[in-house]
């Protein structure tokens, strides 16, 4: 088995040339990269570089506008993610793709289930098979758990035995510690290290640095959708692959000034809050946050904090204590009050409880104030797309126009 540091002698996967648009946007252009077996290839870049595309492209979620995918020496055409399978590929995306209702075993076998001798799904031994691929990889989870009651870390666990379920030689993951505990991405890369010394090509979708430095063999650099360096990861510094991601050389950063808060804008005091199950999960938690300060709470998943967020934002009730924003009392008043108050919220899962994916940009942008972007009845039109235009421009936000978006 070839070492991370001397790769075989022609790479296992090739792409070549890949280009892909999405409506006017030049999502990749001629991108070329070689993955090999037994290494960890970074593919980093900032947001909108191109990664996600490009590795949805080579899963067959995306079809290339132009470009060659060879595997093995021959070229193949990967028109959907069944097809990516069959050739050996995994991909965990950013966003978890599993049925909450489901089982942890019912998730990793959907669609590949054993099956007994009239045909009826086996779940007894899908279990089993379940119990002895957590094992064997070092990824406990329970198989007869459900999916909605599991901690975003176990999830990832389940993603990923999905992918070895099925014999994936090829394990794609798209920026995989997003929403991890530090301990939580400590054993990912333990896990994706024993990964790579077996054999498997793990490609780690990401836009920190220090993972780089800690898990990648080999790292290829994005740029507006081009690849603009690349090669074997202890070559480079970290201050050449920031240089490389956005373009220019980053100035240090400077001593924090000197700094006076001013008064506080939001305040809990003596919150007691259940969890979902109807137990303890905030004891008496007070805190202040006060007019240009940053407040972080932190703590291992699990802890009461998703509990305390969904009451400071008026999605949970307290069973007593009070929130204030700027002063004002909003405890129980609801969501509305809280946001009206003057406060916003970005949750931790933005694609489930934050935006609409089917919805556009600028939809999603008022949702929660329709009210002031409404012509009488209806919501949409002319205006909403010029109300949308200002922030999305401001913070650089390019998303592509469906209606131009082909294949």
């Amino acid at each position: 088995m070839p070492s991370p540091t001397s790769p075989s002698p022609a790479p296992v996967i090739t792409l070549r040339d890949i280009t892909r648009r999405c409506g006017t946007t030049l999502a990749n252009q001629q991108v070329h990269i070689d993955l090999y077996a037994g290494e960890v290839h970074a593919v980093i870049g900032e947001n909108g570089a191109g990664k996600s595309t490009l590795m949805k492209v080579l899963y067959g979620l995306l079809p290339p506008d132009q470009g060659t995918i060879t595997i093995d020496g021959a070229p193949v055409s990967i028109a959907s993610p069944r097809a990516a399978m069959k050739l050996g590929l995994g991909m965990v995306h950013q966003h978890f793709l599993l049925v909450d209702t489901l089982t942890v075993a019912e998730n990793i076998v959907l669609g590949a289930e054993p099956r007994e001798r009239l045909g009826a799904f086996a779940p007894a031994s899908a279990e089993r098979v379940v119990a002895e691929l957590s094992a064997r990889h070092r990824l406990p989870i329970d198989p007869h758990a459900r999916v909605a009651t599991l901690s975003v870390g176990e999830q990832q666990r389940v993603e990923i035995l999905k992918a070895l379920y099925r014999g994936g030689r090829v394990l794609i993951l798209d920026e995989p510690t997003a929403v991890l505990t530090p301990q939580e991405v400590d054993e990912l890369f333990g896990v994706l290290r024993e990964l790579r010394d077996a054999g498997t090509i793990i490609v780690l979708i990401t836009h920190k640095l220090a993972e780089v430095a800690a898990l990648a063999d080999r790292v290829t650099i994005m740029r507006a959708g081009r690849v603009v360096g690349g090669g074997m990861a202890r070559d480079f510094t970290a201050a050449q692959l920031a240089e490389l991601m956005v373009g220019r050389v980053l100035a240090p950063l400077g001593a924090r000034a000197a700094h006076t808060p001013g008064s506080p804008v939001l305040e809990a005091r003596d919150l007691h809050v259940r969890s979902g199950r109807g137990l303890p999960a905030v004891c008496g938690v007070s805190l202040a946050v006060r007019a240009g300060e940053i407040v972080g709470v932190a703590g291992v998943e699990g802890n009461g904090q998703q509990e305390l967020i969904e009451c400071l934002t008026g999605l949970r009730l307290p069973d007593a204590g009070h929130v204030l924003i700027a002063g004002r009392d909003v405890t129980r008043r609801g969501a509305r009050a809280h946001s009206e108050a003057g406060l916003a919220h970005i949750p931790a899962d933005r694609l489930r409880r934050g935006l609409v994916a089917e919805m556009t940009a600028a939809e999603n942008l008022v949702l929660g104030r329709q009210r002031e972007a409404a012509h009488g009845p209806w919501l949409g039109g002319p205006a909403l797309a010029e109300r949308a235009r200002a922030p999305l421009s401001q913070h650089d936000v390019r998303p592509p126009d469906p209606a131009k978006i082909a294949g």
